[in-house]
Order: structure tokens, then C-alpha cells, then sequence
């Protein structure tokens, strides 16, 4: 069973920084593109940033520049440098993971709890 867990989210002052992490643990052959994601409440769920294997990276354009997306693939890792933080950037950050599966050799989309960020003015 593969497993994503996410952590770092919190409540921080408009122009203050936060660091996401998500970690990939479990049945693991290997680990595809990751990405994070944000949803508010009653709208659709949002690419923030993306990074494949290899470390391309893909950003939403209201982030560019603020934001800064990275993976560890030794340690099936991935963080999200948040900085210049806007009020409009509160939400629930997800984590994504397309993985292959160790044992079955199944490739699955993978999520993450979610861990919440505020931003206040």
C-alpha cells in the first residue's frame, strides 16, 4: 500500500514564507510526476506546481516567482518553497503522486490528506 503524507502547512502574516513536504512511503517501484494542488471550499481543485523525474518543473502563473517546487528522488520527497505569501493563496494543499507500484506493478494517482494554509492581511 503506498501512502502520501503531507505536513508544513499553517497560518502565516501576507508576505510571510512556508515550506510544505510530502513524503511517499509504502510498496514503491517508482515515482512518477509529482505535483501540489489547492482547493478553497465549493471551487475545483488547482495545479500549483508540478515536477517530473527528472526535474521539470511546471508552475500556475499566479505563483511564478513566489513558489518553488522540488523532490528528493532518493527519498521519494517533495517540498513546496511558499514565499511572498498573498491572502489569496489560503487553501488546502494537496499532494499528488503518479506512482508504480512495487509488487503488483500497478501505476496509480496517489493523494495526500491535505494540510491547510492561511494567509492573513
Amino acid at each position: 500500500q503506498v501512502q502520501l503524507v503531507e505536513s508544513g502547512g499553517g497560518l502565516v502574516q501576507a508576505g510571510g514564507s512556508l515550506r510544505l513536504s510530502c513524503a511517499a512511503s509504502g510498496s514503491i517501484l517508482r515515482v512518477n510526476a509529482m505535483g501540489w494542488y489547492r482547493q478553497a471550499p465549493g471551487k475545483r481543485r488547482e495545479l500549483v506546481a508540478s515536477i517530473t523525474s527528472g526535474g521539470t518543473t511546471t508552475y500556475a502563473d499566479s505563483v511564478k516567482g513566489r513558489f518553488t517546487i522540488s523532490r528528493d528522488n532518493a527519498k521519494n520527497t517533495m517540498s513546496l518553497q511558499m514565499n511572498s505569501l498573498k491572502p489569496e493563496d489560503t487553501d488546502v494543499y494537496y499532494c499528488n503522486a503518479d506512482i508504480l507500484e512495487r509488487y503488483s506493478a500497478n501505476r496509480n494517482d496517489y493523494w495526500g490528506q491535505g494540510t491547510q494554509v492561511s494567509v492573513s492581511s
